[in-house]
């Protein structure tokens, strides 16, 4: 696979055997970030449990204390008053059977999805559609409320959905190369201080079994799994 001139740079700068520390980790993930635009840091962490596992779960969701520098679109399913409330706390849609029919049509201009508890038979019907992309509202991530407006206000604050995929690795973002690496790391630990605290009771052995943070368009840098939380 041929790779860009400023890749190739930045991957100079990383050596692939190391596992270095957070700190480490997040200042290279700066120096590597060199696109033209502000690029996202992301966080892959890969852990000891198996997803098929119903007991083995790991999901949450956490408002990260710097956010994540993103400007997020808020869709709301909810009705009367607590659409009133969606609207003035600034989600950018709020309907209900005509929001549905929209997206059915291959409408996706959004990036969070809330519901309040008695449209999810409504919702239900977007399953297909929203499931695969990780959208599906649910009580666990804290997008199932009856406080519609407090779960726009925290999605515009930065709150992160965090989720085991069919590998079992969490894959999140943590903010923008320009929030330099002492925001970075404050959003880093809140994350996995998360995902440690989400520990199933049945996983056994090493739970954080690798971790990578990694710009848009930068080369992966591990970091020591040991090193985490410590």
């Amino acid at each position: 696979m041929k790779r860009g001139k400023k890749y190739v740079e930045s991957a100079k700068l990383v050596d692939r055997n190391t596992l270095y520390d957070v700190q480490g980790a997040l200042e290279l993930a700066v120096q590597t970030g060199k696109a033209k635009f502000d690029e996202t840091v992301e966080v892959h962490v890969r852990l000891g449990v198996d997803s098929r596992h119903a007991d083995q779960q790991v999901r949450g969701a956490i408002v990260l204390p710097h956010g994540t520098g993103k400007t997020v679109r808020i869709l709301v399913f909810a009705k009367d008053d607590k659409a009133q409330d969606a609207i003035n706390a600034g989600a950018d849609y709020v309907g209900a059977e005509d929001l549905v029919n929209k997206i059915q049509g291959g409408w996706m201009d959004f990036d969070v999805v809330i519901a309040s508890p008695d449209m999810m038979g409504l919702v239900g019907r977007l399953g297909k559609v929203l499931g695969p992309r990780g959208l599906m509202p649910s009580p666990k991530a804290g997008t199932v409320t009856p406080d519609v407006a407090r779960a726009v206000q925290e999605a515009k604050a930065g709150k992160i959905e965090y989720r085991l995929d069919k590998t079992n690795i969490i894959h999140c973002p943590i903010g923008k190369v320009s929030f330099g690496v002492d925001k970075l790391k404050d959003n880093f630990e809140t994350l996995l201080e998360a995902i440690i605290k989400a520990k199933p009771a049945a996983a056994k052995g090493q739970y954080i079994r690798s971790c990578v943070v990694a710009t848009t368009m930068g080369p992966g840098i591990k970091i020591n799994p040991s090193k985490i939380g410590a």
